[in-house]
């Protein structure tokens, strides 16, 4: 069995929830990722391997139904659905599309937590890369996780030495937060980097140049996303 954390994808139009919800997961030892919505989540899917999902059924645009029934059509992915509609039609609705577990809200987060663990061990997860992507889709962008190549349709997009080592720790890691800390430290141990970057400010500064070359609106990233007193994360989609 793997010893790396389970990853979860939390998906929910309120705010204040899916911070709650993140918080207290990434507590009881679970990666976490949350989407706003269904567009969100789709695009995250799209680039990362989640061990299970829950979702919101309630939410503007796409509910969560329609979106558990794509994905029973496009992968095994465990769903628990989170609602404030409890009758017992409207648990056979989200069962019908595809739902391994239906909760009414409001509910104890501990619960949560028991349900998740229940469905994981009825569900093993896959060996270590078995379903890995091989490339994350940044936009317009193709980064090769294998050969760390980025490219934009068949041309390769330059990057210097510190930002191929800084995308092959972060792509490494996609979908969650690297600190300031741990990128100093792993990117002082790259050989040829210099002293240049082992300062957390010198990080900054060749993430905003990273950001350059892969963000559309560097000054509002969507791929390469400061967590604010944590670190960056890079995500897919």
């Amino acid at each position: 069995m793997s010893d790396t954390p389970a990853h979860l994808l939390i998906v929910d139009d309120d705010e204040r929830i899916r911070e709650l919800l993140k918080r207290y997961l990434v507590k009881q030892g679970f990666m976490v990722t949350a989407a706003r919505d269904a567009a969100q989540a789709r695009r995250l899917l799209s680039g990362l391997a989640f061990d299970l999902i829950v979702l919101d059924v309630m939410m503007p645009g796409e509910d969560g139904v329609a979106l558990t029934q794509w994905l029973r059509g496009a992968m095994a992915t465990p769903v628990i659905l989170l609602t404030a509609r409890g009758e017992a039609k409207d648990r056979i609705t989200g069962f019908e599309a595809g739902a391994d577990d239906y909760i009414a809200k409001p509910f104890e987060p501990r619960e949560l937590v028991l349900r998740i663990n229940a469905i994981l061990r009825r569900a093993p997860r896959p060996e270590a890369g078995a379903d890995a992507p091989q490339m994350l889709m940044l936009g317009r962008l193709r980064y090769e996780i294998e050969t760390g190549e980025l490219r934009d349709g068949q041309e390769p997009v330059r990057l210097t030495q510190t930002e191929s080592a800084l995308m092959r720790i972060l792509a490494a890691r996609h979908g969650q937060v690297v600190s300031r800390e741990a990128l100093v430290d792993q990117l002082g141990r790259d050989r040829g980097l210099g002293g240049e970057i082992a300062q957390e400010r010198a990080v900054d500064v060749q993430i905003t140049r990273l950001r350059r070359k892969i963000e559309l609106d560097p000054r509002r990233p969507r791929y390469l996303q400061t967590v604010r007193g944590e670190g960056y994360m890079l995500t897919a989609g």
